[in-house]
């Protein structure tokens, strides 16, 4: 007999690699015999890492459809930055993508600063790129270690390794810590600068966390690169440069399917115009082809990290007073966008200011790469089966703060 299902009205394209039931698959005339079952993915759920919730329709142990529900942490962010000042607005985005929380600051206090006109000084600018390239390790790792967690103990080193990069993460922390005096919400940029100087020990701690994460990590990746992983991995949940450029895909996402693109090299800020940014490429467009990329950006981003360290200038490290800020900064007029590659992609920020309302917002935008990686789920799930559906999400690495807001 079969299970009466509700109809979900969204018609969603399934890719053609994939198991296709329909092109335009439409529940109430799938299959009228199939004993079809509705599943909750979450939303509390430690794959989705985060408050997410997919209903997926399955056929067996197939996916037939799957509907991803996301808002369950939304806070509102944007609607709130248009009450505050410009200087206040910083330490409510640290909690958006919460894993690289001084990428958020920066990308609005860049769309501050072209708003404004203010020239960011050079030494701020090499400290804020370091920044970016560690928070890109840190979260790497992060998404390293739960990735290989979430395809279960049978790979043997899952849990070892997510052990193993949760240690190495917390070696970036202590030097954010040594930074700021904070090991998570920073609050470290501001428009013109950043409020903390480089401590006389630290270039000397990066050199040794970078030494040591670099060093340990080919013994991690021993341990993954096995039959099961690969088997788990391979061919599985495969996005094409097609429909990663139809949904608005960016960073490793993007460029797992084969498309070379990165904001800090094709349209560079900070001081990415005088370094060679090395891309990673890879055609796969599948969960190994994700791994591999973000793979590479972490020994990139060391390579990059050790160059900005030991060329930091000397000068100030700030355009304008951190303090006293609420009303110094007003703009009248104008609309921007600044865009800034996070270890999700393409972080936006879209600005628009009112005579109005000279010292906050009028209108404040929010591009978060990780709605684009949730808005794949509908279209790589379907074909899969459940404990695949585990390693696509996590390989799509979207983290739902930002994705709410």
């Amino acid at each position: 007999m079969a299970v009466s299902v509700e109809r979900v009205p969204t018609e969603v394209v399934v890719p053609t690699k994939a198991f296709v039931p329909d092109p335009y698959l439409d529940l109430d005339t799938y299959e009228a015999d199939a004993d079809l079952m509705t599943l909750s993915l979450g939303p509390q759920h430690p794959s989705t890492h985060g408050v997410f919730r997919v209903v997926l329709y399955l056929d067996g142990e197939i996916i037939v459809k799957a509907v991803p529900h996301c808002g369950y942490l939304h806070r509102g962010v944007e609607k709130l930055c248009e009450k505050l000042s410009y200087s206040n607005i910083t330490p409510i985005l640290d909690k958006n993508d919460y894993v690289s929380p001084m990428l958020n600051e920066q990308a609005a206090n860049m769309a501050f600063e072209k708003l404004m006109g203010i020239e960011v000084p050079l030494r701020a600018r090499y400290l804020r790129t370091l920044i970016a390239e560690l928070q890109r390790i840190a979260s790497h790792l992060l998404w390293l270690g739960t990735f290989a967690m979430d395809l279960g103990g049978a790979l043997g080193g899952g849990t070892s390794v997510f052990m193993f990069c949760f240690r190495e993460r917390e070696l970036i922390l202590d030097l954010f810590e040594e930074l700021t005096g904070c090991r998570f919400h920073y609050n470290t940029h501001h428009v013109g600068g950043n409020r903390h100087d480089i401590p006389p020990q630290w270039p000397a701690m990066v050199h040794q966390a970078l030494d040591t994460i670099e060093a340990r990590l080919d013994a991690y990746l021993s341990m993954l690169e096995h039959p099961i992983f690969i088997d788990r991995t391979k061919g599985v949940g495969t996005i094409d440069a097609q429909l990663a450029l139809e949904l608005g895909l960016s960073g490793p996402l993007l460029r797992a399917s084969g498309v070379d693109h990165d904001l800090r090299r094709d349209a560079p800020y900070g001081v990415y115009d005088l370094l060679d940014v090395k891309v990673a490429v890879d055609g796969g467009g599948d969960c190994y082809a994700r791994y591999k990329v973000r793979l590479a950006e972490i020994r990139e981003s060391i390579r990059l990290s050790r160059l900005l360290v030991d060329n930091v200038p000397a000068g100030p490290l700030s355009a304008t007073k951190p303090l006293n800020m609420v009303t110094q900064f007003k703009a009248t007029t104008g609309q921007v966008y600044v865009g800034v590659e996070t270890p999700r992609g393409e972080l936006g920020t879209w600005l628009i200011a009112s005579k109005d309302k000279p010292t906050s917002p009028y209108r404040f935008k929010i591009r978060p790469p990780s709605l684009h990686a949730a808005a794949a789920v509908p279209y790589v799930f379907p074909g899969h089966t459940l404990s695949d559906a585990i390693a696509i999400l996590g390989s799509l690495d979207p983290i739902m703060g930002e994705v709410d807001r």
